[in-house]
């Protein structure tokens, strides 16, 4: 099965990122979101069918699936579902790292779809809360639902600053083990051009003397 990896970078002020991109039959895709902690994340897509015909993409028939698959940076398996070929999925994180959101067809087990245009929408945080679905449910006012939007993005915010101060305490903590690595690798190689130096000198030490010379 082919595989291609695209990395997203997600940036504080930019929690949402949409995009369409072309898979095979058997080919997966998969995409890196660096995700806080305990922070839900909702994803959108469609599906759409190359017809030959018309020389161009179409809505898919009934029978084409999405699977969608999202690991942790622990590798675990944070969601792995078949969805439809227009759908919305949703996880939330557990551990803050680079989470891989990976999706494939299952076309070849029904018919021969050919090539396939996916669009997707991945939102973060915030921004994958649906408020006026919120307001409704709760029944807010305007007030109520702002305030209830400034608390959420007040929290997101303090969960990305957890989340970059817990990348530069793993950044610190690689940048002193490479100069520990780099300075016991510098000791060990003047060891061995003191070992090397002396026992040079007593070689030639010991063929002076079986030649008399000294």
């Amino acid at each position: 099965m082919a595989l291609t990896i695209v990395a997203v970078t997600l940036c504080i002020l930019h929690s949402s990122s949409a995009l369409y991109f072309h898979i095979g039959e058997t080919e997966k895709k998969c995409f890196i979101e660096e995700i806080p902690d305990e922070t839900m994340v909702v994803g959108n897509y469609k599906v759409e069918m190359f017809d030959k015909n018309s020389n161009s993409f179409i809505p898919t028939v009934y029978g084409l699936g999405m699977h969608v698959e999202c690991r942790d940076p622990d590798d675990r398996v944070v969601l792995s579902r078949t969805y439809a070929a227009e759908g919305r999925f949703t996880f939330t994180s557990h551990a803050a790292g680079e989470h891989v959101i990976c999706l494939n067809s299952n076309s070849s087990a029904w018919f021969n779809a050919g090539q396939l245009r996916v669009h997707l929408d991945i939102s973060v945080g915030e921004h994958a809360v649906d408020y006026q679905q919120v307001q409704a449910k709760d029944k807010l006012t305007e007030l109520q639902l702002r305030v209830r939007q400034l608390l959420d993005q007040v929290e997101q915010i303090t969960k990305e600053q957890n989340y970059q101060r817990y990348r530069e305490e793993r950044f610190r903590q690689t940048s002193e083990s490479t100069n520990q690595r780099v300075l016991w690798w510098a000791i060990a190689q003047t060891i061995v051009l003191l070992v090397t130096g002396f026992w040079q000198m007593q070689h030639l030490k010991s063929f002076f003397e079986a030649k008399k010379l000294v």
